[in-house]
């Protein structure tokens, strides 16, 4: 189903992606609008794919991920077997928050969260390694994360 947003739908995602928890009554009165009609539009924004969930932002240092890594992997082989496997393993890794496959001198970028260096060396050596097909690893450290956004720039 395609749907076309408005300048109304874009105002109503910008509001959420803010906070998520917003009531239909909050956002209807931020928009001067009515109850209803808000609470259709997200319906529809929800059903046609423009709002694919809602979750909360935890701080990962509060839950004693006190290192961010970014992984960058290249493959051996490039076969679609291989490359269908390797993503397979990949979305398994809990540490892995999110899994890129890029263009230029790798294949793909990983953003991972470890408690400290130990804990991210047991991932590179006893999981990552055990992934097959994977020729070249290389991480860069976080040091200070300077911005962290997670809305979109809705226009």
């Amino acid at each position: 189903m395609t749907y076309t947003l408005d300048a109304t739908d874009r105002r109503i995602i910008n509001l959420l992606e803010r906070d998520a928890k917003m009531t239909i009554k909050d956002i209807a009165a931020n928009l001067k609008m009515s109850t209803t009609p808000i609470f259709d539009r997200i319906k529809r924004l929800e059903k046609s794919g423009y709002i694919k969930g809602y979750t909360a932002v935890v701080d990962s240092k509060m839950m004693g991920f006190n290192l961010i890594a970014y992984c960058t992997v290249t493959l051996e082989t490039h076969h679609k077997e291989q490359i269908n496997q390797f993503v397979n393993d990949v979305q398994k890794l809990s540490e892995v928050i999110e899994c890129y496959h890029i263009a230029g001198l790798f294949d793909y970028l990983l953003k991972v969260y470890a408690r400290d260096m130990s804990d991210y060396q047991l991932f590179i050596s006893e999981k990552l390694a055990s992934i097959k097909n994977i020729g070249k690893v290389q991480s860069s450290f976080v040091m200070t994360e300077i911005k962290s956004e997670r809305a979109l720039p809705v226009l």
